[in-house]
């Protein structure tokens, strides 16, 4: 029984030399004392070893935190999160500066950090309601049983800030797009209302003045003249309604592909116009785009055809593809008169060009503008992958 007890006093003993030795090494920053009315935490001055020079020179928060919350010690990376003078930190309990509605999640944090790493994203509320976002990490230190704990505390507030930023630059974005996309459904609708008030209009119009006509026929020879004249009208309607009907969308797309839906396209095209367009499909035989691929170029090709007709006073315009085994590479020249295309290029204003730059954006692709003072070129590069280009056998564009 002696001997036990001679044991147990060495062994208090060398525990005391230890603890002196590290309280003057700056080793020890706090003890905790086990009482009858509870476990007291003492905080203690020691020298300035390494370790602590580090710790303040740290950008986060580092702090050591007794089992129950109790600040021990802290940088002064903390202090000033805290918004307290270092003088006063210690003392403090984390959980005075939670939301009431985190108290119970940190305390489960406690609990788990007393056995080893635990880790957690909080609020911290401080004076004048003020809260931050912070990443909480507990681990316990060896040496202490659980009793006290190294806590390190990263500020969220600026990657919160930068998120938010971030957010509402998308959102800001969204919104122009979906402005732009409806700026450019109402110029689509008012062209089509121009169109069909132009032509489909004028052509119903003889339609009924023919049939009128026709009611008031005296003989059948001028009956006959009369219903001949409304055939070639009616013919000419049915083109025009079907001329508009494609424009809206090419349903031959959907059917043959792109080749054949930009050849139908041309056609009309040209004899609207009266511009000469010459198409070369030849690169594009073996290879088979998706639908929104197809579809996307189909759209660039028709709005740099509509400029041409619009701006360019040109007589003729040539269409190139050129593909290799990463890039197809699509070129439209007309000879017509030129502009300045750097400043119409980067211009928000100009809502065909903006589509345009916009479709080939949405299609992995890039999109340029020469200009001079005689001819222009349009020019759409298009990255080819697996996913945008599958090999066929047999299928041709016409």
């Amino acid at each position: 029984m002696r001997r036990d007890t001679e044991a147990k006093l060495r062994a208090r003993l060398r525990t005391a030399e230890e603890t002196l030795a590290g309280i003057r090494s700056g080793e020890v920053d706090a003890l905790v004392l086990l009482r009858r009315q509870g476990e007291r935490v003492v905080s203690l001055k020691g020298g300035e070893p390494a370790y602590r020079m580090l710790v303040e020179a740290m950008s986060e928060g580092a702090a050591t935190i007794s089992s129950d919350g109790a600040l021990i010690y802290s940088n002064r990376r903390l202090a000033q999160l805290l918004r307290i003078s270092p003088g006063k930190v210690v003392g403090t309990r984390v959980q005075s500066l939670m939301l009431e509605t985190d108290l119970e999640r940190f305390e489960a944090l406690l609990a788990e950090a007393r056995k080893g790493i635990a880790k957690g994203e909080f609020n911290l509320c401080l004076r004048k309601h003020e809260l931050i976002p912070i990443h909480l990490s507990l681990n316990r230190l060896p040496g202490h049983r659980g009793r006290a704990l190294s806590m390190v505390i990263t500020d969220l507030s600026e990657p919160k800030r930068r998120q938010c930023e971030e957010i509402k630059q998308t959102e800001v974005i969204s919104r122009l797009l979906l402005e732009r996309a409806l700026a450019a459904q109402e110029e689509e609708r008012r062209r089509i209302a121009r169109e069909l008030h132009d032509e489909a209009g004028q052509l119903l119009t003889s339609l009924l003045v023919g049939v009128r006509a026709l009611e008031d026929s005296r003989n059948l020879a001028a009956a006959k003249a009369t219903a001949h004249s409304l055939r070639h009208i009616t013919a000419q309607a049915i083109d025009e309604v079907g001329r508009l009907a494609r424009g809206l969308h090419p349903v031959a797309l959907d059917d043959h592909g792109l080749g054949v839906a930009l050849s139908r396209y041309i056609a009309d095209y040209t004899k609207t116009h009266n511009i000469a367009v010459e198409l070369a499909l030849s690169e594009l035989e073996s290879r088979r785009l998706p639908q929104t691929v197809q579809l996307g170029l189909y759209r660039i090709l028709q709005e740099a055809l509509t400029n041409v007709a619009r701006h360019s006073r040109a007589t003729s315009v040539s269409i190139t593809f050129s593909c290799s085994a990463t890039v197809m590479d699509v070129a439209v020249t007309d000879d017509g008169r030129g502009f300045d295309s750097e400043a119409t290029a980067f211009s928000s204003n100009r809502m065909g060009i903006q589509s345009m730059r916009e479709r080939a954006a949405m299609l992995g692709g890039s999109i340029q503008f020469r200009s001079a003072r005689e001819g222009t070129q349009v020019l759409v590069k298009l990255p080819l992958t697996q996913r945008t280009v599958e090999p066929l056998t047999g299928w041709r564009m016409g």
